[in-house]
């Protein structure tokens, strides 16, 4: 009897020591998202991120020049957001390849941070958001995208920049004709970081077969913050 006793409180021991480990996780609401992101940003300054998929392994630089999008998603993932059932939900070939926890919403947006120089090439990372009632266009808080696009040819950009409201610069027109990406998201969505390894790895993903836009088998991912 006493060596059960003994044993009970061993485990009551080890399971009080690993909550009093956990770090408190900060309740982030519209009305404090600037505050405590901000705060955030400044203690946490990591910009380097990896996700392991079973097609291989995405490399991401986040870009400090868009802090509070960069700031949430280093929380969400440190805070364990998508440690469970994270997956590639929405797969549009030429286009893009959503990522997510869709079951587990949070109830905060995040301003947009739209900066000229970062634009929807292919392998650039963005936001996703809600269209309707939106109209300082502010992202998901947890719903990310990565651009797969298609290659532009020269004689394209003429029709689509008036028909977009959109002036790219050489060096914008350059990279979409060589590399490829999807100008009709641009200035739509917050683009705060992309791809530096593993971009074939977005190419895998977007040509798994799919019904209605959602892969026929589930592309799970697991996700993590790397030193600078």
């Amino acid at each position: 009897m006493k060596e059960s006793i003994k044993i009970l409180a061993f485990f009551f021991m080890l399971a009080f020591l690993s909550g009093c480990m956990k770090k408190d996780v900060v309740l982030i609401t519209n009305q404090n998202k600037l505050q405590v992101l901000t705060e955030y940003g400044k203690q946490n300054p990591e910009k380097k991120v990896m996700i392991e998929t079973g097609f291989g392994n995405i490399t991401i630089r986040l870009y400090d020049e868009t802090p509070l999008h960069r700031a949430n998603f280093v929380k969400l993932i440190k805070d364990g957001y998508y440690d469970d059932n994270a997956e590639f939900y929405r797969v549009v070939e030429n286009f893009v390849v959503q990522g997510g926890v869709p079951q587990k919403k949070l109830d905060y947006t995040i301003p947009a941070e739209f900066n000229p120089a970062y634009f929807h090439k292919k392998g650039a990372l963005a936001m996703a958001r809600l269209d309707e009632n939106n109209p300082g266009k502010e992202s998901s808080s947890t719903e990310f995208y990565f651009v797969h696009g298609s290659k532009y040819a020269d004689w394209e950009f003429a029709d689509e920049e008036k028909e977009l409201g959109l002036h790219l610069p050489p060096n914008q027109k350059q990279i979409y004709t060589t590399l490829g990406g999807e100008m009709s998201l641009d200035g739509k969505y917050t683009v705060f970081g992309e791809i530096v390894e593993g971009l074939d790895v977005i190419d895998k993903i977007a040509t798994v077969r799919v019904y209605v836009e959602k892969p026929y088998k589930k592309v799970p991912f697991k996700i993590r913050v790397e030193n600078n």
